[in-house]
């Protein structure tokens, strides 16, 4: 079965086509480059040049994948969580193509679909807890046949957000999770200790508030460099400690990550030495950020397993918890 994964919950457009859940024949993704005068995105103008992106950025899709239109059986759309106006471009558009080519459609969790996206190269078939880091979420899952248990999420900020926050802290302009991992890799991470996040009573919940705020008091303590390394040796090892508590809970040592931030090579490499006994799959870099093809292949698992959504936009989803 082919289809399509149409993605518009921020200030990414993207489409793919994907057949069977699990062959990418096409991956685009424009990222709208024009919120970096703001500091952030900025909602309005990201439902506006979603309207003006999404046709043509579909297109694109199709005719990279080699496929025709009559080809595509299914569309698959994020329908939350997300920013409403950014939601109901994406939503309409699987709307209106379903009622032209006479196909289904199913509107899917946009971070279970990022949960998802490292088990497209590899099934999980066992007990395993589940990682999702990027921009706007940060928790963690029991996943066992199927289903989703929640462990622990962030009490505040995302690890991402707290990542861009930084990185304007120090100037580096957004966005800047990226930045601040290159100025990280010339900096000593041990040069300033940072405080975890710990939230009291909640062992497996998490709170970046704290350690940005702590950066903001002491940027002057060291250099940007060992800021950015240290900052981030701080928020990893308390992704890490939590990862591995919650995989001992759980009775596990199978962890699958994805999201934006998994892309970065210092959290992998400080995973591999921190927890070697895990069996960990990280999400490949171009499924970790926003992108149609995670949204196809889980719409595929999802619609094979029976399940159906209506279409309406949930800005502020929760997770499937079964």
């Amino acid at each position: 079965m082919v289809t399509l994964g149409i993605e518009t919950t921020c200030d990414e457009s993207a489409a793919a086509i994907v057949k069977d859940g699990k062959e990418i024949l096409s991956n685009i993704v424009y990222s709208q480059e024009e919120h970096k005068q703001f500091g952030g995105v900025f909602p309005e103008l990201a439902s506006r040049r979603h309207a003006e992106l999404i046709i043509p950025v579909i297109d694109r899709a199709i005719t990279s994948a080699g496929i025709r239109p009559k080809e595509i059986a299914l569309i698959g759309v994020a329908r939350g969580p997300g920013l409403m106006g950014s939601l109901l471009v994406g939503i309409t558009a699987a709307k209106a193509l379903s009622l032209a080519w006479k196909i289904p459609f199913i509107g899917v969790n946009h971070v279970e679909a990022h949960l998802f996206a490292p088990m497209m190269t590899a099934p999980n078939d066992k007990k395993s807890i589940g990682v999702v880091l990027s921009g706007g979420h940060t928790f963690l899952v029991a996943i066992e046949g199927g289903s989703y248990r929640l462990l622990g999420t962030t009490v505040d900020d995302a690890i991402g957000e707290a990542f861009d926050k930084v990185a304007t802290i120090l100037g580096l302009g957004y966005p800047g999770g990226a930045k601040l991992e290159k100025l990280a890799l010339q900096g000593d991470p041990n040069a300033v200790s940072f405080p975890s996040g710990k939230v009291k009573g909640s062992p497996l919940n998490f709170s970046f508030s704290g350690l940005k705020t702590s950066v903001l008091y002491r940027k002057n303590e060291a250099s940007p460099a060992d800021i950015a390394a240290s900052f981030q040796k701080s928020a990893f090892l308390d992704v890490i400690e939590k990862t591995l508590l919650a995989a001992t809970i759980e009775g596990t040592n199978r962890v699958f990550l994805g999201g934006g931030v998994c892309q970065n090579s210092r959290l992998q490499e400080m995973f591999t030495l921190k927890a070697p006994h895990l069996e960990l799959f990280f999400a490949p870099p171009y499924l970790c950020t926003d992108n149609g093809a995670m949204i196809a292949a889980y719409a595929f698992y999802k619609y094979h397993e029976g399940d159906t959504f209506d279409l309406e936009a949930m800005p502020r989803m929760g997770y499937t918890i079964h």
